[in-house]
């Protein structure tokens, strides 16, 4: 599996209100036309629960059921604390858990301002084809636009086409030539423990 990355400049304004309103409500139709309430608003602690279950039901889409490790508490500590190093907007349809986009700040060196990047976007299949996603992804559009980020990065699995489909009609393009590329586990632990022997003692 390959996760290659798109990224949406913030020219793009995809009409949603503006990003400074708490909870926004919606009435939108699904594919077989039928109408309901859509809520976009900011987590709070006593979502951790449900933001944790989203997070386990994505990777599981992603095919990568054991790859989370994540606990509650760790959410709450990075999450919700004193200096957060995360954001969530969750959705409900009709009152129900739907969906959550979970974002956090990059930056652009070469365009010296900061940008949003989306770790996880996500829709229970239930309630998919409402256009939940395509709130979710204006939502943070508005958010960017409102704090002078220069666009919205994320990743997506290159089998996964229905989001590849969804994303490009939007008007977000891949950035061509890259690829992404991390170190973790051992090998970051190695790297880590190596750095004083590169260092100067003067």
């Amino acid at each position: 599996m390959i996760r290659t990355v798109l990224i949406i400049g913030t020219q793009l304004d995809l009409g949603l209100g503006n990003s400074s309103v708490t909870d926004q409500f919606l009435h939108n139709s699904d594919a077989k036309g039928s109408f309901g309430m859509l809520k976009l608003r900011k987590a709070v602690p006593d979502d951790i629960p449900l933001i944790l279950s989203f997070i386990r039901e994505l990777a599981e889409y992603e095919q990568a059921p054991n790859a989370v490790s994540c606990t509650e508490t760790d959410l709450r500590r990075d999450g919700f604390g004193s200096n957060p190093k995360f954001r969530v907007i969750i959705a409900e349809w009709n009152g129900k858990p739907a969906g959550m986009a979970f974002f956090f700040y990059n930056y652009s060196t070469w365009q010296g301002r900061p940008g949003i990047f989306i770790e996880d976007l996500f829709v229970r299949p239930q309630f998919r084809g409402k256009s939940i996603g395509r709130a979710l992804m204006a939502r943070l559009a508005k958010t960017a636009i409102a704090e002078q980020c220069y666009g919205v990065r994320w990743e997506v699995l290159d089998w996964n086409k229905p989001a590849i489909d969804v994303y490009q009609h939007l008007g977000s393009k891949f950035r061509e030539g890259w690829r992404i590329m991390q170190i973790i586990g051992p090998e970051l632990k190695e790297l880590a423990e190596s750095a004083s022997a590169h260092v100067s003692k003067d």
